[in-house]
């Protein structure tokens, strides 16, 4: 009996992987799919919780987004709400809340202003709130002792849509659901790959214990993506930064979602403050960003592969003397160092949690400890500059490598429906795009 060789094998159990495997077990006529995962379980790094938003990115929010881009991601995160609507158990995996993005002092104020104007027709829901408006819906944001604050403040704000997800759920329904169907799927948990070999049109998955073979591969595997591509030869043009982002928890003292004006000099996420699905009674504020030696924030032994993504040359060393030339960048990468420090790190992210919540004091505020991810974000060698967004190595072969899908897990229904496609296409198989538009793109 010759050995089991599946037609499709995706590495990484995140929402990114789990994701695909619903698609393709929901809508496409491919069978034989298997799941590989290096814990125990799905979601454990940076979809879990605890390492990241757990923010349904909609582009109206995120400053930073111009109105194409935002369209895009606001089409992506509907695919996410239009699967939830047939699950059982919903309000564990999505939430509604009110969410907005402030304002404050006069540049930033006339910047939503004219930003209120380009997205108002795309984004129907959006409102533009005076701060009297502002204090009916988060009175924190802008009243301290009774009175409103001095500095103008104004916010964009959506106040009735689903723009939380607990993405450690949602990846196990995506599991859920696809063992449900009558499809030949097999998860296998607890192996970590160590190297794909591509042999006369077959892919081997060397784990420690086994070898796995498959005739198409898709990696979702954050940062690990790039060290199987790369020992492939593959995206060697790339080197790999990774970020690792910390929170802080303060009593709760906002009712949804409140982000910052992004500074369009800065690679990194503003400051925001959010409820946290996990814990109750809470705010959390973040995220901070420090670069990290680390492909997964908790995993000490991911030194060495860091090591190995990195790829140290002259070229990567230039696109850090360029970022750390802009004085921004590289006020806020020394910020973010010290935020690290205990005993000096609360009292340095108050400021800049009182931008959202100017009431806040020190004793308010206490680091979330053994919360917060790494997100790898690439370096193009070639172009020597810091890439910002999804990453994606496609050789053409069978075998798809995902870095970082922007923004994050919000996209990923919509990365892995463009997946599915690449993959379904290579096998010869069909798509049934009926079923597909009617229950994910209504």
């Amino acid at each position: 009996m010759s050995e089991q060789i599946h037609n499709v094998a995706i590495i990484g159990g995140g929402v990114c992987g789990t994701a695909l495997l619903y698609l393709l077990a929901e809508y496409s006529d491919v069978d034989d799919i298997v799941l590989i995962e290096k814990y125990d379980g799905v979601a454990k790094v940076n979809s879990h919780g605890r390492n990241n938003s757990q923010t349904l990115h909609c582009g109206d929010i995120e400053t930073n987004y111009t109105l194409e881009k935002a369209s895009k991601v606001k089409s992506a995160a509907e695919m996410i709400v239009n699967y939830t609507e047939t699950l059982d158990k919903r309000d564990t995996v999505i939430f509604k809340y009110p969410k907005m993005v402030i304002g404050v002092g006069e540049e930033e104020c006339q910047r939503l202003r004219e930003r209120f104007e380009i997205f108002k027709d795309r984004f129907s829901t959006m409102q533009l709130l005076e701060k009297e408006e502002i204090a009916k819906i988060e009175p924190s944001v802008v009243m301290v002792d009774g009175e409103l604050r001095p500095e103008p403040c104004i916010a964009l704000a959506v106040l009735d849509e689903y723009c939380a997800v607990d993405f450690n759920q949602l990846s196990e329904s995506f599991v859920s659901q696809a063992l449900q169907l009558d499809k030949a799927l097999t998860l296998k948990f607890n192996s970590q790959v160590e190297e794909i070999v591509h042999k006369e049109g077959i892919f081997h998955i060397n784990t420690q214990e086994q070898s796995i073979k498959a005739r198409s591969v898709v990696v979702s595997a954050g940062g690990h993506s790039l060290l199987l591509a790369q020992q492939m030869g593959h995206g060697l043009e790339f080197s790999c930064l990774p970020v690792a982002g910390s929170f802080y928890f303060t009593p709760k003292v906002l009712n949804g979602k409140v982000y910052t004006v992004q500074n369009d000099n800065l690679p990194f996420a503003a400051v925001h403050g959010d409820p946290d699905v996990l814990v109750d009674g809470k705010t959390r504020f973040g995220p901070t960003a420090l670069l990290l030696p680390l492909l997964e924030r908790y995993n000490i032994g991911t030194f060495f592969e860091f090591l190995r993504v990195l790829r140290l040359d002259s070229k990567v060393l230039k696109v850090f003397w360029d970022l750390f030339k802009v004085s921004d960048i590289r006020n806020y990468i020394l910020k973010n160092f010290l935020f690290e420090v205990p005993g000096l790190r609360c009292w340095l992210f108050l400021k800049d949690a009182r931008k959202i919540v100017p009431s806040l004091t020190l004793k308010d505020i206490e680091f979330a400890k053994g919360f917060g991810g790494v997100r790898p974000q690439l370096i193009d060698k070639k172009q020597s500059k810091l890439m910002l967004g999804e990453a994606k190595i496609n050789p053409g072969n069978g075998i798809i490598f995902n870095m970082t899908p922007s923004p994050g897990a919000s996209s990923c229904l919509a990365n892995a429906e463009l997946d599915m496609r690449l993959i379904v296409d290579y096998l010869g198989g069909k798509i049934d795009e009926h079923k597909l538009q009617q229950s994910l793109h209504k």
